[in-house]
């Protein structure tokens, strides 16, 4: 077996019938409110490719950029949505409002996410389609500040557009390090890499903001959680336990969530597999005293957390976080 990257440690163990049969590697990192590491756990620094918890950030730049939206269609903008109607309803929203249709979207073509919608779209004949990509939100917000600013649509998505090079100017200022690497997300649009530390103090830089483009994108996320994941998803029940926090999860077992007070928390796991992902944010907000503050559902979060394996169709075991 290739060894783990050097300075990732253990994160969460998978234990069936008390017989601990595999482990997560990964790091972590927790900011304190004046944003100093408060605790942390394998490497913090180094660059990571944070996925669709870049997605906030990046409805930030464009904001800066000249888009107009807020409320529920900003929410939309920072998603990775489920693909309910709701969802196609509100891209279908944002491209209107510059003008343009869905064929506009330069998304691959893809099921909805969320096992209901996908199952309802099976049995009516349907097919995959750009819209229904869990990134179609952000593509349209794209297209959106393109055609604000009267700049191409046909080439969004090159690394040297204006759009994506304001994007990565607004990256940069929140993460306030250079972007360490630019790779191609699974939409097709540029993935700006940074460190954890990097990606928890952009969160906690929305979630404090009190005016501009960062404080409207965390208050639409905050108004609208269920634009940001959808209606059964493990974010939205965690933004909804934790009055005020903001939050987003990506691919490859990334997470980041921020409290009002200017807290941030940032995972990656090693392996990408999404079962860490939730149990190990769980754990970090518990571990901080974050289920302790008033008015945070404690036993919601603490759900999000729960990872059972099952034996026979029966819970057996589990997988559960190793902090220090």
């Amino acid at each position: 077996m290739p060894a783990p990257t050097p300075g990732h440690v253990v994160v969460a163990e998978v234990v069936r019938s008390g017989f601990v049969e595999g482990h997560h590697r990964g790091s972590w990192v927790e900011l304190a409110p004046d944003g100093s590491v408060a605790a942390s756990a394998g490497d913090v620094t180094g660059p990571v490719l944070p996925r669709s918890c870049n997605k906030p950030l990046q409805a930030v730049g464009l904001l800066e950029a000249g888009l107009d939206l807020d409320g529920e269609l900003l929410a939309l903008a920072s998603a990775s949505h489920s693909g309910e109607p709701f969802h196609l309803d509100g891209v279908r929203r944002v491209l209107a409002g510059a003008g343009l249709d869905e064929s506009a979207l330069q998304t691959p073509a893809d099921w909805p996410l969320d096992d209901a919608a996908r199952e309802e779209l099976l049995r009516a004949g349907g097919a995959r389609s750009p819209i229904q990509m869990n990134c179609s939100g952000k593509h349209a917000a794209m297209l959106a500040t393109c055609v604000a600013r009267g700049w191409s649509t046909e080439d969004y998505l090159d690394v040297d557009h204006p759009l994506q090079q304001a994007i990565a100017a607004t990256f940069a200022r929140l993460t306030a390090e250079p972007v360490a690497h630019v790779a191609v997300d699974g939409c097709g649009a540029p993935l700006l890499a940074t460190s954890l530390v990097g990606l928890a103090r952009a969160f906690a830089t929305l979630a404090t903001a009190e005016s501009g483009p960062e404080a409207r994108v965390a208050a639409a996320i905050r108004a609208h959680p269920a634009y940001v994941s959808g209606t059964t998803r493990d974010e939205l029940r965690l933004l909804r336990a934790v009055p005020g926090a903001i939050g987003k999860a990506g691919a490859e077992s990334c997470y980041a969530v921020a409290l009002p007070d200017g807290r941030a928390f940032a995972t990656k796991t090693d392996d990408g597999a999404a079962r860490a992902r939730p149990v190990l944010m769980a754990a970090l907000l518990e571990r901080a005293g974050v289920l302790d503050e008033p008015g945070v559902d404690a036993e919601a979060v603490r759900e999000t957390g729960r990872w059972p394996l099952l034996g026979a169709g029966r819970p057996v075991g589990e997988v559960r976080a190793v902090l220090p």
